[in-house]
């Protein structure tokens, strides 16, 4: 049996998980929490061998910061199944904060397979996040530094300091910043953040530590 933690801070989501492993038969249940952090501590007094863990969970804690210590402390399997489209999140996922990732929408099969596939020994992650609609563009029609830049701007940054941490010049920051709204059709760049933050495409909320 692969014994198992449950990391999910929506209760229906959680439901469904916890039932969609035990109807598999090859999935004891340790337990079910809402707060990643308390998966975690969870993981320190118990034998586990598999989290399914989420990334935005009670009180905003991370679960890829949590599911990076997990690996780390306890050695378990951390599988994050989200359905934030933010591509640091997956990046952050690869790079040590989960053995695999999986979005939600695809169906309880694959996520299933996906599941096993890493018990076993196998590191899945998707290519990319998928593309989400702002307005009149998609997202994968913003470049890598774009993205850099817009997410900057929506953590709060000025153009200076934007400009500052990323090498590049205060009007560089504002033509690009210009550019997305203009294609995206935007009234102005508060239109654009709000979509930005609506689509999950960006997340600024996610705690690392207590």
């Amino acid at each position: 049996m692969i014994k198992t933690i449950v990391a999910e801070d929506n209760l229906y989501m959680q439901n469904h998980f916890v039932n969609m492993l035990l109807a598999d038969g090859a999935f004891e249940l340790v337990g079910a929490f809402a707060d990643a952090f308390e998966a975690e501590k969870a993981c320190e007094n118990a034998d586990v061998d598999l989290v399914l863990m989420d990334v935005q969970t009670a009180h905003n804690h991370s679960g890829v910061s949590a599911g990076a210590r997990i690996r780390k402390n306890s050695g378990a399997k951390v599988v994050i199944v989200t359905s934030l489209i933010d591509p640091d999140v997956l990046a952050r996922s690869k790079n040590g904060g989960a053995d695999s990732l999986w979005y939600k929408d695809h169906g309880d099969t694959e996520l299933i397979d996906v599941i096993k596939r890493t018990v076993a020994g196998e590191h899945i992650f998707p290519d990319m996040s998928p593309s989400v609609e702002l307005n009149e563009m998609f997202s994968c029609e913003l470049s890598p530094r774009q993205l850099q830049i817009l997410r900057r701007f929506v953590q709060g940054e000025t153009y200076d300091e934007i400009a500052e941490s990323l090498g590049i010049t205060k009007s560089g920051v504002r033509w690009n910043l210009e550019q997305i709204v203009m294609k995206g059709g935007f009234k102005n760049k508060h239109e654009l953040i709000a979509a930005v933050i609506e689509s999950k495409l960006i997340v600024t909320t996610l705690k690392d530590e207590i």
